[in-house]
């Protein structure tokens, strides 16, 4: 490898100063290095071009925001957790070190794990936007303490309305995340699958959906108080009514490089499920 990128949580102290022993200890192998606050999403972007690595240093969050500054580019991430959970890292603290030559060398193998697209279309705006998410697309009520009417579709088919606190959109690596929190299923993490869950609804449907990956989703607001609209827990803002969402597979994905054994999600499911390292 000639150039590794390392972004850390800038609220931790001690992943800062993990960043700089890693980078100090793959500068004295002869490999460029360059470090970055995870929050830094436009200044790290700057630096993706000719990238081969990124380690990322904090929990799950920080891997999210390193996949907003990565994607369409097919850098694999190795995550280095510092959280609680950690479903989406690899190594432990006390680990990194003796691993961290098996990284450089390139050992391991590639976890490819697959991306969603929204796109957001406006009844008042001609142009759309679009997002990528590794983990869930969610609308949900704003401040108002109310429940909203989401119509949903798919492949144009009208599924139903749901009247809830909001609906989530999830692929299989997201499916240990908010979707769990509102009773979805866990899918293996390589899944193509996408998740379909309301949340908290009100007598309405309260079932999830699995669905295939050729699945078009549709979701519109419809109500008069605001709707938020959150990407991967990163990326939030307000839409009105009526505004369409549509949500489909990417055609990019996210490259994780792993070093141990492809079977330890089972083994560790449960383990990280009751909060233990």
């Amino acid at each position: 490898m000639k150039t590794i990128g390392i972004l850390y949580h800038p609220k931790k102290e001690t992943a800062g100063i993990l960043a700089g022993k890693l980078k100090h200890l793959i500068e004295s192998r002869g490999i460029n290095v360059w470090k970055l606050s995870a929050w830094e999403v436009e200044e790290a972007k700057k630096q993706v071009n000719g990238t081969e690595l990124i380690l990322t240093i904090g929990g799950d969050g920080t891997i999210l925001r390193a996949v907003q500054t990565i994607v369409p580019e097919p850098i694999p991430i190795t995550g280095i957790n510092l959280g609680n959970l950690g479903f989406m890292t690899e190594l432990n603290v006390d680990e990194v070190e003796v691993r961290l030559n098996d990284l450089l060398e390139g050992k391991g193998w590639i976890d490819e794990r697959y991306l969603l697209e929204a796109e957001i279309v406006s009844d008042t705006e001609q142009k759309s936007k679009k997002f990528y998410a590794l983990n869930d697309v969610v609308l949900a009520r704003g401040s108002v303490a109310r429940v909203i009417y989401v119509e949903a579709r798919i492949n144009e088919e009208l599924l139903t309305t749901y009247k809830a606190d909001g609906v989530i959109v999830a692929t299989a690596t997201g499916s240990t995340g908010y979707s769990l929190a509102a009773h979805g299923p866990i899918l293996y993490p390589q899944s193509r699958e996408l998740l379909l869950v309301p949340i908290a609804p009100h007598l309405s449907s309260a079932y999830s959906l699995v669905l295939p990956d050729s699945a078009v989703i549709k979701l519109t607001p419809m109500t008069y108080h605001s709707t938020t609209i959150s990407i991967d827990g990163h990326i939030n803002s307000n839409i009105s009514s009526n505004t369409e969402v549509k949500v489909q597979h990417s055609l990019n994905t996210v490259r994780f490089l792993r070093i141990h054994p492809q079977n330890k999600f089972y083994s560790s499911l449960e383990h990280k499920l009751k909060g233990k390292t």
